[in-house]
């Protein structure tokens, strides 16, 4: 029996969008299965539990986007013609996006296995699915029966003409927007944030929070309301029971000693003295329960508790944090330009206990990256890939490829850096940035904005402007709030938030904010705001004293590069048959050659003597025809008439029989043969572009006769003019 399919939706709008949820028709084996779709673009977002009898001190969230070539009515590029292998930077990207803003809005005893997929099904060109997975995931959760405390809502926010624009299209933000800002927030408060601007203020990305927070009301609304219908009950999670006993023991015992290692500024020196005193607090609780040596598991957790309240104690009460410093005060920082003698740029880039080795590349247009998304195929001309090997940490693993956190952290370098680069047209090069972190302890994203931006000053590269990062911590005790400068890894760990800012001196470029709290007032978001730009003017004044500004020339292992324009018509002659000029220049220059249309040739060369051989090869293929000037050709073709020679590539003349020899032949081949090597002289270039060429002229110069060019011209009858083939030559008067 034909039956309907059964589902449940609601509807709404939200700023210039029309969004509909809607659950019950697919995926229905999940706890929570919700389509969101806005015009032509339909994201289907599941979430799925299951639970573990082994007790864990973690919780096992992992978010996953996927983009379906089919949605946009394309087939997969690539031999296997599907979509296959590690997922794109895109969707690792995307996939972060979905997991940083649930992740905190579970509660901390829950620690069941959770998947959230999210799946593009359908896309058009105008709305980009990102931000709608991202609600799609909270109202997937938010249906589901898991202790989800949402919901939250997700959004884009552009900036044209002044003026904010929510959810604005693809091309709404590649043309002239100076803002594509991607926040999360619950009703009461924005708690991430990730994006790029084109140097605006610190006022105007405040603003611009505030505005789209108050403009995602609706979003809730729809999810509630999708809730209120099909929702199921929450289950019931019980708290996690404490070892209050050991809690106790450890406080009383291991207090005095935990704060004197947490007063050690080093951090392996510090990381040292915790374990050891965590080792006395093993023994002392094994010791105490011998019979229970359950018990000893639940040293960590009394550990980390004494911890954080001593940290944050010091910080409440004293104003004083582990290293020592106050609330606002930068590490101390090294800088230097310069690093590896073979490559085209380098920096390295020291704050307190973090550093970032940074390595310019420079390429042809040839290098630049290529990959497939829903709206086409796109091109990237510069990269900038971040890798945070184990010994950064002092730590030793196996190697692995780049983990979501080093993509993640690798394209918000890139977003701080994008603005401040010069165009193709004015600097054609291809550029790849690599930050090799080698060490960490808080902050490596902004050490590699600073070391990128000395290592593409370092390379030549004429960046408009120098660009630094910083990133903020907070504290919250009741209702006070204490924002840190340049925060450490512990305080990363101990804190409120994690907040990266980076920028020029003009404004900022780029922003990262997460917050394991419910949120924070706007008036605190803009005392950050202001501490992260007073210690970002303080990196760029001392980065100034080490590189002011880009070299002037290009470092000399960097490729050499020139634009020559040639004749549009000579363009098939570069080339060659089936590209035969053009591979063997390459091969004996190892140049990069690109050729447009148009006639520009832009060469990329390895030294400056294979660019200047590489220009020469290039226009040889370009040379004219000058009048009276001798060439050694080759004959092409012998017709009854003469011959016709090629005397430069591509381009021919004809050497008629009457000037062939001085003295008058009978036919062609008693003097040449086809192919034969012969010296001509160009008598005439005639508007049309044919030229005629003369052997005659050239024996007559031999042997010391003056040659007049007039003689030779072909009449407007088209017959050989007198003076030319009289004395002997078929087409003369006998």
């Amino acid at each position: 029996m034909l039956v309907p399919f059964e589902k449940t939706s609601v509807m709404g709008q939200v700023g210039t969008l029309d969004i509909k949820l809607e659950t019950g028709r697919m995926a229905n084996q999940t706890n929570g299965t919700v389509l969101i779709q806005s015009g032509g673009t339909v994201v289907l977002v599941t979430a799925v539990s299951m639970a573990t009898s082994e007790p864990r001190d973690f919780f096992p969230l992992t978010c996953n986007y996927q983009e379906r070539t089919y949605a946009a009515g394309r087939i997969p590029g690539g031999y296997f013609r599907r979509e296959v292998g590690r997922p794109s930077d895109r969707e690792t990207l995307v996939s972060r996006l979905m997991d940083r803003p649930i992740r905190p809005m579970f509660p901390k005893s829950f620690t069941d296995e959770v998947q959230v997929i999210a799946t593009v099904l359908s896309a058009d060109k105008e709305t980009n699915p990102d931000v709608l997975a991202m609600t799609g995931a909270s109202a997937a959760l938010h249906l589901s029966d898991m202790p989800f405390n949402g919901p939250i809502a997700a959004a884009r926010i552009g900036m044209v003409n002044n003026e904010f624009v929510l959810y604005p299209t693809y091309s709404g933000i590649t043309d002239g927007s100076d803002l594509n800002l991607v926040f999360a927030a619950t009703r009461e408060a924005v708690i991430m944030v990730e994006g790029s601007a084109q140097f605006l203020s610190e006022n105007t990305i405040a603003e611009a929070l505030e505005w789209g927070h108050e403009k995602l009301a609706p979003m809730f609304d729809l999810q509630d309301a999708l809730r209120e219908k099909v929702g199921r009950p929450k289950r019931i999670i019980a708290d996690v029971v404490k070892d209050e006993e050991v809690i106790t023991l450890v406080s009383e015992n291991f207090a005095a000693d935990l704060d004197a290692a947490l007063t050690i500024p080093e951090k392996m020196t510090r990381r040292a003295a915790k374990s050891e005193v965590k080792k006395n607090a093993v023994a002392l609780i094994t010791e105490k329960f011998p019979e229970e040596p359950k018990r000893a598991k639940a040293v960590s957790e009394a550990m980390g508790a004494l911890e954080k309240k001593i940290v944050r104690g010091r910080i409440v009460e004293k104003g004083i944090r582990i290293d020592g410093r106050d609330l606002t005060t930068v590490r101390d920082l090294a800088m230097e330009v310069g690093t590896l003698p073979m490559t085209h740029g380098s920096g390295l880039f020291r704050r307190g206990e973090t550093s970032a080795l940074a390595i310019c590349t420079l390429g042809s247009s040839r290098d630049e990256q290529r990959f497939e998304t829903l709206i086409g195929n796109d091109t990237k001309r510069f990269m900038l890939h971040y890798n945070f090997p184990p010994y950064c940490v002092g730590e030793a693993r196996f190697l692995r490829a780049p983990s979501r956190r080093e993509i993640g952290h690798g394209m918000l370098a890139e977003r701080a850096l994008t603005p401040v680069l010069p165009s193709a047209e004015d600097f054609p090069f291809t550029i790849r940035v690599v930050s090799e972190i080698m060490d960490s302890n808080g902050s490596s994203s902004m050490a590699s904005v600073c070391g990128t931006t000395m290592a593409l000053m370092d390379a030549g590269v004429p960046i408009t402007a120098p660009v630094a990062g910083i990133a903020m911590g907070l504290c919250q005790e009741g209702d006070e709030f204490y924002v840190l400068t340049d925060i450490l890894g512990d305080e990363d760990a101990l804190g409120d938030m994690d907040f990266k800012v980076a920028g020029s001196e003009e404004g900022i470029t780029a922003i990262q904010m997460d917050i394991k709290i419910s949120g924070i007032p706007a008036e605190v978001l803009r005392k950050a705001l202001a501490q992260a730009k007073d210690a970002r003017m303080l990196i760029l004044n001392d980065m100034k004293e080490i590189i002011a500004e880009p070299r002037k020339q290009l470092s000399v292992n960097a490729p050499q590069m020139q634009v020559v324009n040639i004749n549009p018509e000579k363009i098939r002659d570069l080339i060659g048959p089936g590209g035969k000029n053009i591979k063997a220049i390459t091969a004996e220059t190892a140049a990069d050659i690109d050729i447009e249309d148009s006639g520009k040739v832009s060469i990329f060369a390895p030294t400056l003597e294979s660019l200047t051989k590489t220009v020469q090869m290039v226009e040889y293929y370009d040379q004219t025809a000058e009048l009276g000037k001798n060439y050694v050709g080759t004959v092409k073709k012998i017709l009854e008439i003469g011959a016709i020679v090629e005397i430069l590539p591509g381009l021919e003349g004809l050497l008629h029989v009457s000037q062939i020899d001085v003295e008058r032949i009978e036919n062609v081949t008693d003097v040449i043969q086809l192919g034969q090597e012969v010296t001509v002289k160009v008598v005439e270039v005639q508007p049309n572009g044919r030229i005629r060429l003369s052997r005659k002229a050239w024996l007559m110069e031999q042997a010391g006769q003056e040659v007049d060019l007039d003689r030779f011209k072909m009449p407007s009858g088209g017959r050989p003019p007198r003076g030319g083939p009289r004395d002997g030559g078929r087409g003369g008067r006998r």
